[in-house]
């Protein structure tokens, strides 16, 4: 025997599988998918008119109502009240229904809601339906 080593053949490599086949069908898939479901869907064709309303049957909304007028007065079931005795009538109620001008900033009722007294109460904003042309 001689002294060299013997090397042994390296082990067969099994082939890789080609992937980009797999991708190409992926993304004509998502291509078929997409031109499909967009197709389907379709722009209305009419404008949305918002409910407006003149008068406000207090009487028949959910109590305890706030209703903030356009002029940044708060009125609590019917009652106009500061701040500060809305937040006082507030502490013991769990439940509070809010209604807001549709053209108010968002910012009001926002920074209204911020306040300490309105953390623990479940707030529900209420909406107006008004009867007429549609």
């Amino acid at each position: 025997m001689s002294s060299q080593k013997r090397l042994l053949p390296p082990p067969p490599q099994k082939p890789r599988p080609d992937m980009s086949l797999a991708i190409v069908n992926i993304v004509l898939l998502l291509l078929f998918f997409f031109l499909a479901t967009g197709s389907l869907v379709s722009a209305p064709s009419f404008d949305i008119q918002l409910s407006e309303t003149g008068e406000l049957p207090i009487d028949q909304l959910p109590k305890p109502i706030l209703v903030i007028q356009p002029d940044g007065t708060y009125d609590l079931n019917g009652t106009s009240l500061s701040l500060d005795e809305l937040e006082q009538d507030l502490r013991n109620d769990s439940v509070l229904h809010v209604l807001i001008d549709r053209n108010a900033p968002a910012h009001e009722l926002l920074t209204l809601l911020a306040r300490p007294v309105f953390e623990t109460l479940d707030i529900r904003l209420v909406t107006l339906h008004a009867s007429g042309d549609v």
